[in-house]
């Protein structure tokens, strides 16, 4: 995870920085920063590890609670502009957090704004992704010599949708199709599907004999844009507005094997770029984004408080390598799988990890807390269960009574062949035994998520 420093603190796009100290604070005589406000618990304890002894930041929703639908007191308004800094998303499902965010914006010039968002826009996932489109085709055994591969197709889609953005017309060696824009300060993200001359879709990854690469064509603009391969997939992330020229690769032992240097792709970096219409706003369960938005709230409190900049993006650092080693381990639990499917009694809070490392999390409940779940629905799930050997079924311990498991659950383990039950986590919120543990949202991931997903997947 190779990421660029950013200042995300811009206006038009949900974020505001503003250094007047003035207005509504405790103190209106002292410059001091003090702290302030995150709106759940992934960004309360991200903007903790990036303050340290710096400053000090309240969480509103309350131990036990969950972060995704639940609503603070109504008068957290008053409390959050006594303070400094307010740290949010800005998406719907946060709403009363983007009522307070507007509020601030335009009444109280001394809170500085922290939108986690800010910068995502092209990794956001589309509700709704069913994983049926080509991106997804399951590569093939390949046993030859990678350095004597001939590529029949080379497919390009962009990562966050799965649609088809490009083709590559092997007969007549050029494109179809063009890269999504790609937005200033953000990422755009595409997967490469290759079939080789016997039809076999090749095997793409980090570990696995072929890697997905690109670079700028000779002469163009090298400036607009960085280009990290991620093995799978390459991102793309736009330094400023411009064009430039690029070209895929495909490598095997570091060496280029196939390129499409005969016909170059043109990359267009915009100032604005828009999300999905309807998209899953989960991205704090994704180690990778969960560290993007680090470094977007520590630049946020290092425009607050710069006289302490550095300290903060040094805190900053050493907590996305814990991140990263968070990141190696899903990716390791991904390698050692038995099935790529497990279930979830629970909201669909996981779509992020499932796009990220290649496994399914079945449930039979959207992306709301509060949706209703049919006897069909269970059905559907019951037969997922058994026709895929699952013996342990997910579920989410801030749903149901405490001390004992949800209703769902019970059904499913009554009426399947499933065998037990083990919690994970969506990191919205935190429970009093895991406050008193000390566990921030790596522990809930390590001690937790990573643990109950080795036994739902057959990774132990």
């Amino acid at each position: 995870m190779n990421r660029t420093r950013r200042s995300v603190l811009q206006s038009g796009a949900g974020v505001v920085a503003l250094s007047t100290l003035a207005g509504c604070l405790s103190e209106p005589d002292s410059d001091a920063t003090e702290g302030g406000y995150a709106a759940f618990f992934a960004l309360h304890d991200w903007a903790e590890q990036v303050a340290g002894d710096e400053m000090e930041f309240e969480n509103p929703i309350p131990t036990g609670e969950m972060g995704h639908g639940e609503e603070p007191p109504a008068d957290i308004q008053r409390d959050i502009v006594d303070g400094d800094v307010f740290v949010y998303l800005d998406t719907v499902e946060f709403d009363w957090a983007q009522d307070i965010a507007a509020d601030i914006e335009t009444d109280y010039d001394h809170v500085t704004l922290i939108d986690g968002m800010a910068g995502l826009e092209s990794q956001l996932l589309p509700l709704g992704d069913d994983d049926s489109d080509g991106a997804d085709r399951q590569p093939d055994e390949y046993d030859d010599d990678p350095a004597d591969v001939s590529v029949r197709t080379f497919d390009v889609y962009d990562r966050p949708s799965g649609t088809e953005v490009a083709y590559w017309h092997t007969s007549a060696d050029h494109w179809h199709g063009e890269l999504p824009e790609i937005p200033v300060g953000g990422t755009t993200a595409v997967e490469g599907v290759f079939e080789d001359a016997n039809s076999r879709v090749l095997p793409l990854g980090e570990t696995e004999p072929f890697q997905l690469d690109a670079r700028v064509v000779d002469g163009a603009n090298e400036d607009v844009l960085e280009i990290e391969s991620e093995g799978d997939h390459v991102v793309f992330r736009g330094l400023e507005t411009g064009q430039t020229r690029i070209v895929f690769e495909l490598v095997a032992d570091g060496e280029v094997v196939w390129d499409t240097s005969a016909d170059n792709m043109r990359a267009d970096v915009v100032e604005d770029a828009e999300p999905p219409e309807s998209y899953d706003p989960h991205v704090w369960v994704d180690p990778v984004l969960a560290g993007e938005i680090v470094e977007t709230i520590a630049d946020g409190v290092a425009e607050a408080d710069p006289d302490n900049a550095e300290v903060y993006e040094e805190n900053a650092a050493e907590y996305v390598d814990r991140l990263e080693a968070v990141h190696q381990q899903f990716d390791d639990l991904s390698a050692n799988a038995e099935r790529d499917v497990a279930v979830l009694a629970g909201h669909d809070s996981f779509q992020y990890l499932e796009h990220r490392y290649g496994f399914e999390i079945h449930t039979a409940q959207d992306i709301s807390p509060d949706a209703g779940v049919t006897s069909g629905d269970l059905a559907d799930t019951i037969e997922i269960i058994d026709d895929n050997d699952i013996e342990t079924i997910l579920y989410d311990p801030f749903e149901g009574d405490e001390g004992s498991l949800p209703t769902d659950v019970e059904h499913l383990l009554e009426n399947s062949n499933a065998e037990n039950a083990e919690p994970i986590s969506p990191a919205e919120g935190t429970t009093q035994e895991w406050e008193d543990d000390g566990w921030g949202w790596v522990e809930q991931m390590e001690e937790l998520n990573l643990p109950s997903l080795r036994k739902a997947l057959g990774a132990e």
